[in-house]
């Protein structure tokens, strides 16, 4: 007996284009689940950003699912963040990629697997999720770290790769190669090291208030600097200095970055250089069906 939606709550399924050419077979038996467990069911299978972006400007009373990787999840967010309708409905997820593209799916507590992660968007439980949001607009669900990377010239050029926003992100060539590029550029190591100097971690002169409180100056050094969602509207800060014996690490609302043309590392994508940012937590802005 299959899974059963509950009344007035018709689908948008989106389905990523990289996630068709990675594992077409998962993507396939997600689609029938999801259409045999609901009474109503639109597919969009965009070729382009703009055309995600427009599908879920189009999705009318429809509740969005997406097949895909956590760079389509984070698109899809970052759609509905910019027509205020974040917290509107539940976002559905089923995720589909190479494990380190995935990963932030799996943090949220979504299954890795197609079938189970289908049957959580048909009869799962909501759930409501911090985000951050920064002085551009931008929004991060997961964590963000600077330094953003090994440093190096050459580096600037595979990061910018990973960046949401290219208008020819997926083109036909590209599309392929995205996996790769993912893989290659998944989780940082708490201390990256600088190319040709082994041993010798990436410092950075950073200055960093949380809520108003200084944690760092641009007098000192710092390793790195993360900022992570979901402890209940505070964010988890931390930072680590090479004079430290232990990271500082506080809880707090607000956060502000301020240095010399620094990048960060938010969820999949890399962004900057900025000299200043500020990351406010909102509580609850969003919700995502899990398993119950």
């Amino acid at each position: 007996m299959s899974a059963q939606r509950p009344a007035g709550h018709p689908l948008l399924v989106i389905i990523d284009p990289t996630a068709r050419v990675v594992d077409g077979e998962s993507v396939r038996i997600a689609k029938d689940v999801l259409c045999a467990g609901s009474y109503s069911v639109k597919i969009a299978l965009p070729e382009t950003a703009e055309e995600a972006d427009r599908a879920v400007a189009h999705r009318g009373r429809r509740r969005i699912v997406v097949i895909g990787d956590d760079g389509a999840l984070l698109r899809a967010l970052r759609a509905l963040h910019h027509e205020r309708a974040l917290g509107e409905a539940p976002v559905g997820l089923v995720p589909i990629g190479p494990r380190s593209v995935v990963s932030l799916a799996r943090s949220l507590g979504v299954p890795a697997e197609a079938v189970p992660a289908a049957r959580a968007v048909l009869d799962g439980a909501e759930r409501a999720l911090d985000l951050l949001i920064d002085d551009s607009g931008g929004i991060v669900i997961g964590a963000l770290r600077i330094p953003s990377r090994s440093a190096g010239p050459g580096a600037a050029v595979a990061d910018d790769a990973d960046d949401d926003d290219g208008q020819h992100w997926w083109t036909p060539v590209e599309r392929t190669a995205r996996s790769l590029v993912r893989t290659l550029t998944a989780p940082i190591p708490a201390l990256p090291r600088l190319p040709g100097r082994e041993g010798h971690p990436v410092r950075q002169r950073l200055r960093v208030e949380a809520d108003g409180i200084l944690l760092t100056d641009l007098d000192h050094a710092v390793h790195e600097v993360s900022v992570r969602t979901g402890l209940d509207g505070l964010a988890e800060v931390i930072v680590r200095r090479p004079d430290d014996e232990g990271p500082m690490c506080v809880r707090a609302r607000s956060v502000t970055v301020s240095g010399r043309d620094f990048r960060y590392r938010a969820d999949a994508a890399i962004s900057g250089p900025v000299r200043t940012r500020t990351w406010t937590v909102r509580p609850a802005a969003w919700r995502l069906t899990v398993p119950r």
